[in-house]
């Protein structure tokens, strides 16, 4: 690969890779973007886009999302358009008392934080939702809550990294790293070597190969899940709906088959249902059972559902960590590494918050969060005797 080096190679075409291209080439680093096939053709391309709060307990991923919100609001608000961006709030709603009590618990530690939480009574619910199963105690309304075309907001995020000075590679494969001694100073890739000032890895649920080509250990791991998309319907949910069980299902290490209803409109009037969770690798065979039990909770969630048909179903692989944060930031490890990855289900939401974070830390600015939480050394620690 000729030509003068980058200062940053991303290895990943994906949201969070994209998002943190077009940061850094804001901030004046020349950079190129690399992956081994199209650009959201992995996890990027797989997900329903949400940018929430409300799935997030108090502490560091919260924190990041508070912050990515407002950067999706206000840095990228001016092309909120491009990737069809909808402020439709989320509504979490409760199937028993024990269950209200928990999600009232859960809204009073999110408002401490930061979060803009609405408890709702039984009564109340109808208001938000006229077709939700009647009977259900409670609920919490988050304003803050929306959602994005992920495939528009990756191509988009590129694009404006492009004409920003940004280049982007599909189809060429990392397949090892360049090395001044112990510091990593490029990539070796199917087209070719190319210097870089720092690599980033941005690979999604395969950031743990990435970083295996660089002598160190990065525990993400694929967790599959499964969306059905029905059929364009009349206006029938208002907002993201999801069952309180969802926030416990997101912080579950299970590897075996997981499920809470997911419920949300799209701008077109198809209706996206979720959510399953399960670690089976990267087996993306599809699953009748997954997709049974995702229809059964949704009509339960939404009896109008009933007799709608299913126009088509889709599976995608979250990267998941262990501890369910991120890994964002350097790896002393290997000097001149960097990782953004292991965002699990939130990658999305939590992408401009981490383009906007490397964007600040690479060019040696202080980031406007700590990224020690984050920090891809941890998993040493947490196994030192």
């Amino acid at each position: 690969m000729a030509g003068r080096a980058p200062d940053l190679a991303v290895v990943g075409a994906g949201v969070v890779g994209a998002a943190a291209a077009y940061f850094a080439t804001r901030a004046g680093l020349r950079v190129t973007v690399l992956d081994r096939g199209p650009v959201a053709g992995g996890t990027s391309g797989r997900g329903e886009g949400n940018l929430l709060v409300s799935d997030k307990e108090a502490g560091p991923e919260l924190d990041l999302a508070l912050l990515s919100r407002r950067i999706w609001r206000e840095r990228l608000g001016a092309f909120a358009g491009l990737w069809e961006f909808d402020a439709k709030g989320g509504l979490v709603v409760a199937a028993s008392a024990e269950g209200a009590a928990r999600l009232a618990e859960l809204t009073r530690r999110q408002r401490a934080a930061g979060v803009e939480a609405v408890d709702l009574t039984a009564a109340e619910l109808p208001t938000f939702e006229p077709y939700l199963a009647p009977g259900l105690p409670a609920g919490a309304y988050y304003p803050q809550d929306a959602q994005v075309q992920p495939m528009l907001a990756t191509a988009h995020l590129l694009r404006l990294a492009r004409e920003a000075g940004a280049e982007v590679r599909t189809g060429a494969e990392v397949t090892g790293f360049l090395r001044d001694g112990d510091r990593v100073t490029g990539v070796r890739t199917t087209g070719g070597d190319l210097p870089a000032g720092q690599v980033l890895n941005a690979a999604g649920p395969w950031a743990g190969s990435v970083a295996r080509l660089a002598g160190v250990r990065l525990p993400v791991l694929p967790r599959r899940g499964f969306v059905l998309v029905t059929e364009p319907l009349p206006p029938t949910v208002r907002h993201k709906v999801y069952a309180a069980e969802y926030v416990g299902d997101v912080a579950s290490s299970d590897a075996g088959l997981q499920s809470s209803p997911v419920v949300e409109a799209t701008e077109s009037g198809t209706v996206l249902i979720g959510s399953t969770r399960e670690r089976v690798g990267f087996d993306a065979t599809l699953s009748l059972p997954a997709l049974r039990l995702l229809a059964r909770k949704a009509i339960a969630l939404f009896p109008a559902l009933t007799g709608v048909r299913a126009m088509r179903a889709y599976c995608g692989f979250r990267p998941y960590c262990p501890d369910h944060l991120p890994v964002v930031g350097p790896d002393p490890r290997a000097p001149g590494l960097w990782h953004a990855c292991g965002h699990e289900g939130a990658g999305i939401g939590l992408a401009a918050g981490t383009g906007w974070l490397l964007g600040q830390a690479l060019t040696g600015a202080a980031p406007d969060l700590d990224l020690a939480p984050f920090a891809p050394e941890r998993f040493e620690r947490s196994e030192t005797p």
